[in-house]
């Protein structure tokens, strides 16, 4: 039974999940969107690494078989090739490519490439099984890298690739796994010779670190039956005591008897699901409506992000704002709407920030949901921007939170389910509008907003002005969204008669 270094970490993770992937394949989950652009991102980063270490030649992945991929790592070996892209060996039936495999004095260097910004325990696990194969068949390993994104690199002109990536080696790390290895293999293949009868693997922090598990929802849903609802929906609850609750016998929310151990927000949410009826503090409603002063200009901002940035003043994985929608509400039912979305294929951000900087007065206030965001992308500009800031900076400290009455609980309905974000509290407190961001078009979350602007240079003009009609429709609603629940924020705690 051949085991892969992908294979390998997916064992040390959960065996029942490598097992799963191996003899039942079809009851994990497809790669959505969102984990495919993870990939893609990884792919663009190993390729750009390769300049690193440059003149070197690549074992094609497409065309060939694993044992052509060996044979021609090793010709190129032969030959004295220096540096060797995807470099296939394989030892004991363990399967590894090294992504850049240097070769200096008869010693070789195992470069282990990584979109990520920090060595992850995972990684050395990842390099160690590298390690194992080629320290195996006979090879002198001088050295392991791991090789990843600096993020506080930025970008200038152009790029400078040796101060994008950071080369960390962790070679004492990875021998100090070697002795573990041979155990590892030893019980996944134990496991894997019977293919009739999975691992007895329970539920636990093992199904989401270091990665979400593609075994998830059949192991969770439709193995246990754990309800869409239950006690892991608990908010601030940490996952090792929802899984204690578990073991225990206590899955659904009815199944609590005792709320003492709860704080005061897990109580009222635990007490509304029971009573399938909202808990309403008015008094902090009208206190926080208080606050506010017309005309209020709701704002959302939508960001995405690059690995390896593209225009100056860029830093890895940073939010780069691409659009906003502004509902400027008046207070007595005239509503405005305002709008920004960037052309692709060009840093959106001074053309954001100075329209931005036109479309908001110096004093008003400003509404938005999780304003932390915002606020982080205001100053952002701000400092990238210094002929700006002062009007930036302005708008910065005028942000107010329309989600603090949900966060705090002063407003909690059963049908948020723990959470208190805008998609949540829309349908429980505006119900006609329940499916607002389900019939969306093509873009019906953050997410997905990210990748299609991300994309819209990629694809051809019809498919990208339905993409740009439907960003607009999507960032329309977030702030048309916070409007509605304004309103019935009001309609809760209205104002006392003068």
């Amino acid at each position: 039974m051949h085991l892969s270094k992908s294979l390998y970490t997916r064992g040390l993770q959960c065996v029942k999940s490598l097992w799963l992937k191996k003899h039942a394949p079809s009851v994990l989950t497809p790669p959505d969107a969102a984990v495919q652009a993870i990939f893609d991102t990884g792919n663009a980063v190993g390729e750009l690494a390769c300049a690193l270490f440059p003149n070197g030649v690549t074992i094609p992945y497409e065309g060939t078989t694993f044992e052509d991929k060996i044979i021609l790592t090793q010709d190129y070996i032969n030959a004295g090739q220096k540096h060797i892209y995807e470099a296939t060996f394989k030892y004991e039936g363990i399967l590894v490519m090294v992504d850049i495999l240097c070769i200096e004095d008869n010693t070789v260097i195992i470069n282990e490439v990584k979109s990520s910004t920090q060595v992850k325990d995972v990684y050395l696990d990842d390099a160690s099984v590298q390690y194992y194969v080629l320290n195996g068949l006979g090879y002198d390993v001088r050295r392991v890298n791991i090789i990843h994104i600096n993020n506080q690199y930025e970008r200038a002109d152009t790029l400078d690739i040796a101060s994008l990536f950071t080369i960390t080696d962790v070679t004492h790390a990875v021998l100090e796994k070697q002795s573990d290895i041979p155990l590892h293999v030893e019980r996944f293949r134990e496991h894997l010779e019977d293919k009739e009868n999975e691992p007895p693997v329970d539920i636990g922090k093992h199904c989401t670190e270091p990665y979400a598990c593609d075994g998830f929802g059949y192991c969770w849903y439709k193995q246990r039956q754990i309800p869409p609802y239950s006690v892991f929906n608990i908010s601030r609850l940490r996952l090792d005591k929802k899984l204690a609750l578990y073991k225990s016998g206590i899955v659904k929310l009815e199944d609590i008897s005792n709320l003492a151990p709860y704080s005061l927000a897990q109580q009222i949410q635990i007490q509304a699901h029971l009573s399938q009826k909202p808990i309403i503090d008015t008094d902090a409603i009208k206190a926080f409506l208080q606050t506010l002063r017309y005309p209020i200009y709701h704002l959302d901002f939508e960001t995405f992000q690059q690995a390896i940035p593209q225009w100056r003043g860029i830093r890895p994985f940073m939010q780069i704002p691409f659009q906003y929608s502004i509902h400027v509400d008046y207070g007595d039912g005239k509503v405005e709407h305002k709008e920004f979305l960037a052309c692709e294929g060009e840093d959106p951000r001074e053309a954001l920030a100075t329209q931005l900087a036109q479309d908001i007065p110096l004093d008003a206030d400003i509404l938005a949901y999780n304003m932390g965001f915002e606020k982080g992308v205001i100053k952002a500009l701000a400092q990238s921007f210094p002929s700006l800031a002062p009007k930036l900076m302005a708008l910065h400290d005028n942000i107010k939170d329309l989600m603090s009455p949900f966060q705090n609980k002063h407003y909690y309905h059963p049908k948020m389910q723990g959470s208190y974000s805008i998609k949540s509290v829309l349908p429980a407190l505006v119900p006609e509008m329940e499916n607002a961001y389900k019939e969306l078009n093509l873009v019906h979350h953050g997410g997905e907003a990210m990748q299609a602007f991300g994309a819209l240079s990629t694809i051809d003009e019809l498919t990208k002005e339905a993409y740009r009609n439907a960003l607009l429709a999507y960032c329309k609603l977030d702030t048309l969204a916070m409007v509605k629940v304004l309103e019935k924020l009001k309609e809760l705690a209205p104002p006392k008669e003068a």
